[in-house]
């Protein structure tokens, strides 16, 4: 799959296409400047390698990436969002799988990050199928994976929580968030649970803050199957 990431050039979505690109993916890396994106893309291939696994990393405008992907992830600020989406409106097309991290955070206007903005739809990830075209694939992901530990070589200690309404469209996210190492992946039902997904963050941003840390989170006592689905 081609995997074009809308916020590429930030912390959490060019630690995302590090991982993605190690593990063989193709990566086009948005931005809403295509020369700041194509720069991104360059120190990230530098920092890829040449293993057999690296895949292609490329940089664009954010609707030229998203018109040639088969993916596309938003890893944009909460204010960004709704703007965002309108723009992208008519790059987007029906069969594509759009995958929303974004996370409404009360700092997109001015206050705490360890609290959660109410949003009329119910997540972002809900508007985001409000505002993305018909026949597109709404699945929210990767809000609980910390951006400092993407960045770096190790293991990512996480378990991603997917959230569709797509059965098919969830089962590829799953697969491509295992990909990361150290990843499990669950499916965690319906894009409405998206909401209780992205309030986790603010938890996990509070408790990074009064210990200095970078955490994430494990579901235990599910049979084996549920992080292989």
């Amino acid at each position: 799959m081609t995997i074009a990431i809308v916020g590429g050039t930030g912390a959490e979505g060019s630690g995302l296409a590090l991982r993605w690109a190690r593990a063989g993916e193709t990566i086009i890396i948005g931005s809403r400047d295509g020369r700041r994106a194509s720069e991104a893309a360059e120190k990230l291939f530098s920092r890829v390698g040449t293993t057999s696994a690296g895949g292609k990393i490329s940089g664009a405008e954010n609707k030229t990436a998203c018109q040639s992907a088969d993916v596309v992830v938003l890893t944009i600020p909460f204010e960004s969002h709704a703007e965002m989406l309108k723009e992208l409106k008519l790059a987007l097309r029906p069969g594509q799988i759009l995958v929303d991290a974004t996370v409404p955070l009360a700092v997109s206007v001015g206050g705490r990050p360890t609290r959660i903005l109410g949003v009329w739809q119910g997540s972002a990830a809900q508007q985001a199928a409000e505002l993305a075209p018909e026949g597109v694939a709404v699945v929210a992901a990767f809000h609980n994976t910390s951006a400092e530990v993407l960045q770096h070589d190790g293991p990512v200690d996480c378990d991603i929580i997917v959230c569709t309404d797509s059965k098919e469209a969830g089962g590829k996210v799953r697969t491509l968030a295992r990909k990361i190492l150290g990843v499990r992946a669950i499916d965690g039902g319906r894009l409405e649970n998206a909401r209780i997904v992205e309030q986790i963050t603010a938890l996990l941003i509070g408790m990074n803050i009064r210990h200095k840390g970078h955490s994430g989170i494990r579901i235990t006592g599910l049979p084996t199957e549920a992080y292989e689905k």
